[in-house]
């Protein structure tokens, strides 16, 4: 039993109701503490330049491709849609895709396309904006997705709206988290607990709250440490000893399932390099 841990009801929980500001992200399953929605002056400058590096792209290859086609018309057109769509959706969802939501607007504003549980984009995500952003972008000039980013509480345009994704602030100083250690006392507890996989998200949110406890004012500490404990503690059998502090036990939770999580993955290791050189040995007798 945890001390002071006690469930959130609905499994979320709000910034404002932790004494956190309000434009942090406030569901329950991922309080990602330090992703915040980008501004829409942000948003806007990065898109402007992402806009301004595809136009320049695709007159490039218009111009490449008209003197390759010469007087051919229905070629050079054909070669113009083609380019078109390129730079216009596939482009895009490979960048995104690749950089898990930063291109190159992105990266100079210091924003990232995020999922709403605060976890990076995939293809389908980045392919859905793209997808969208060529009628909410180019063929309206954005004006579709200037009056959608306005209206929604986290600047989102209707590709995010669709795609379950939103543009999030970054710091890229360089520092890495302080890697996470057993607290002692429940060492053995935990090496004999039956630990069930985190959701990512609670995962997620384990970890950068404990990124951020020396940072945080004390009663939201206290609050959200709580309510991440109460949401893992029924993941684990047996609980954690009677009064164990609720960041202990978020701290020992998230380390035993990182040492499993590893030893799994070193073990099938060794079983697919063992494999390997068992294929690569000759038929027996036959000489070298």
């Amino acid at each position: 039993m945890l001390t002071g841990a006690a469930p959130t009801p609905g499994g979320s929980a709000t910034a404002g109701t932790a004494g956190l500001p309000p434009d942090l992200i406030v569901t329950g399953e991922a309080v990602a503490l330090e992703i915040r929605p980008a501004s829409f002056l942000l948003r806007m400058l990065g898109g402007l330049l992402d806009a301004a590096v595809y136009v320049a792209v695709l007159i490039a290859l218009v111009l490449a491709l008209a003197s390759s086609a010469g007087t051919n018309q229905a070629r050079l057109q054909t070669l113009t849609i083609v380019s078109l769509v390129a730079v216009v959706i596939i482009v895009p969802t490979a960048v995104e895709t690749l950089t898990r939501g930063r291109s190159l607007g992105k990266l100079a504003t210091g924003v990232r396309i995020v999922r709403d549980d605060g976890g990076p984009i995939r293809f389908r995500h980045a392919f859905i904006r793209a997808l969208t952003g060529f009628g909410e972008l180019w063929l309206t000039v954005g004006s579709v997705a200037v009056v959608c980013a306005l209206v929604n509480s986290r600047g989102k345009r209707v590709g995010d709206l669709l795609a379950g994704t939103y543009a999030a602030r970054v710091r890229d100083d360089g520092r890495r988290p302080a890697p996470l250690v057993m607290p002692p006392e429940l060492a053995a507890w935990a090496a004999t607990a039956d630990i069930r996989a985190l959701p990512d998200g609670l995962a997620l949110a384990a970890r950068r709250f404990l990124d951020r406890t020396g940072s945080m004012e004390p009663g939201a500490r206290r609050a959200l440490g709580s309510q991440l404990a109460a949401r893992i503690e029924p993941l684990v059998a047996p609980p954690p000893p009677w009064g164990t502090h609720p960041e202990r036990f978020v701290a020992a939770v998230l380390v035993a399932r990182r040492d499993r999580e590893y030893a799994v993955g070193s073990a099938a290791q060794q079983r697919i390099d063992a494999e390997t050189a068992e294929l690569r040995r000759l038929p027996h007798e036959i000489p070298d």
